[in-house]
């Protein structure tokens, strides 16, 4: 079966979405988008871009539908800008579609092409890209179109390369067409109730839980608990979303079943055994590993909660709900069915045997010794690469605010990080477990850390190098890639010289004996743990 162009998934996302009048005047770079508009698509002409706009607006207003715009790249965007002013702050919802030159010419300032679409309009629409491969354009326009109506409503802009109307879509951007997003101000509400009604009506159900739940729990304790009565009433399997800064539901509770890895075909593949999906406070998807796939298995649907418009309007799948995360998971935990079944007790959720080895400590044997060492004061700042899909399957985690990672992966968040937390809590026991390389990206903290005596415990998780780069190289058949080694700095007298009292150790009784010292101790304490 030959795959959809893009041009022809555009069309009938623009039918989906009641964007059948356009307004334009046309151009040389619109030309293949125009001449494959079919006979349901009514343009109408206007002779100058103000104009067009102005029309745009007038259309919008009367029928309450955002208004579809057809432009000739920066040219014709510049002569609209006028009228752009007053739908801007009218705001009136508006997509504007504006057309560039052939792709690879871009950048080689191509006469009527646009070098830099997406600053063009710029403040005077709310959304503003142009697509970085022809595959991404129906995604872009789906975002746009759900965008422009998004409260403040308001006019948004989208620049395509003539030539990308003829490549191929992508098999699963059927998914765009159902698309939506619903705003209700009181959305624990009849968004609650029409969840409800999703999530009663399926077999087999997933929650797929985010940061924004354990940040709602850190001021309403009461959501974390509501999460759980949520998964036991549908007798859900609890899942943290891909690329997890925080943990919001109990891991030692039997209804959990891991961090989802972060690739589209993994999260295809562990999402398959349900028809349903309820994402909680998370985007759809954070993916890191490029694993090339469809979305989604045929059968499985996605429902998403989230407090951010943007995360809602730019996902590739699912129908969306923006509103108080919180509040709806305490409106679900009263409102859903309770299917009677319970898994076990909590707690009763047995952890993995730890990774061994003859040749030294693993990061795993790290770790368990954490693990077994805990007390009500400890909460836990990760920024081990290596060890994050590991790290809540080992570390029980059942309370908000006890794990936090870095959202976006930079390096150097653990050290600081966890000497602002320490001085935000005083009764806190902070244990930061940080990759050697990243530590060096925030070492200076420890000056800080020392100097005001924070209850901070560092474990320099030490493979001597950036062990999660080495595992991607792995991965992409990339081989002798450069400056992956990172040997012979001495961690313990860096620290010695900030004023931190340290220690290297080799094996996992050495690290339990330093650890337990270092939970007794009055100030900062940092352990280099050596792993293989």
């Amino acid at each position: 079966m030959p795959k959809h162009t893009v041009l022809e998934t555009t069309l009938e996302l623009f039918r989906r979405n009641g964007l059948t009048t356009i307004f334009g005047n046309p151009g040389s770079n619109e030309i293949p988008f125009l001449a494959g508009l079919t006979e349901e698509f009514d343009f109408v002409l206007g002779l100058h871009e103000q104009v067009v706009v102005g029309m745009a607006e007038g259309y919008a207003r009367v029928t309450g539908r955002p208004a579809l715009v057809n432009l000739h790249a920066a040219s014709g965007s510049g002569n609209a800008m006028g009228a752009l002013t007053n739908a801007h702050y009218g705001h009136i919802p508006m997509v504007i579609l504006a057309g560039q030159q052939v792709r690879r010419t871009v950048g080689q300032e191509a006469f009527l092409g646009s070098t830099d679409a997406a600053t063009l309009p710029q403040p005077l629409v709310k959304y503003s890209h142009e697509p970085l491969a022809p595959e991404d354009v129906p995604r872009t326009l789906s975002q746009a179109i759900l965008e422009t109506t998004a409260k403040p409503a308001g006019p948004v802009y989208v620049s395509v390369p003539l030539d990308d109307w003829e490549k191929p879509a992508l098999d699963d951007d059927h998914l765009l067409y159902g698309r939506s997003v619903t705003e209700e101000r009181h959305v624990h509400g009849t968004v609650v109730q029409e969840l409800t009604t999703q999530v009663e009506k399926a077999e087999k159900v997933a929650l797929v839980v985010g940061p924004q739940l354990d940040a709602a729990a850190m001021d309403d304790a009461a959501v974390f608990d509501s999460v759980v009565e949520v998964a036991e009433r549908l007798d859900a399997s609890v899942l943290i979303a891909p690329s997890p800064s925080r943990c919001s539901f109990p891991t030692t509770h039997p209804n959990f079943e891991g961090v989802i890895v972060p690739g589209i075909k993994s999260v295809r593949d562990r999402l398959e055994e349900f028809d349903t999906v309820l994402v909680l406070g998370a985007p759809v998807f954070r993916y890191h590993r490029w694993e090339p796939s469809n979305y989604l298995s045929a059968g499985t649907e996605v429902l998403h909660v989230t407090q951010d418009p943007r995360e809602a309007t730019r996902a590739p799948f699912g129908c969306s709900f923006v509103g108080d995360v919180g509040a709806v998971v305490k409106g679900l935990a009263t409102s859903v069915e309770d299917r009677g079944i319970r898994r076990g007790e909590r707690g009763s959720r047995a952890l993995p045997a730890p990774k061994r080895s003859e040749d030294g400590m693993t990061g795993s044997e790290v770790l368990d010794v954490l693990n077994r060492n805990v007390n009500e004061t400890i909460s836990y700042v990760n920024e081990t690469t290596t060890l994050d899909l590991d790290y809540l399957e080992r570390i029980a985690i059942d309370r908000p605010g006890m794990y936090n990672f870095p959202a976006s992966g930079g390096l150097g968040f653990g050290l600081p990080v966890a000497v602002g937390m320490a001085l935000g809590d005083r009764n806190a026991t902070i244990v930061a477990t940080v990759g050697d390389g990243a530590a060096h990206f925030g070492i200076s903290a420890l000056y800080t850390a020392a100097q005001r005596q924070t209850r901070t415990i560092f474990v320099i998780v030490n493979n001597s190098g950036y062990g999660a780069l080495a595992g991607f190289s792995q991965r992409m058949g990339a081989e002798n890639v450069p400056g992956l080694k990172v040997g012979g700095i001495d961690i313990v007298s860096i620290a010695d010289g900030y004023g931190v009292k340290a220690s290297r150790v080799t094996s996992p009784e050495e690290l339990e004996a330093a650890y337990i010292e270092a939970l007794d101790a009055k100030g900062p304490v940092l352990i280099d743990a050596h792993v293989i």
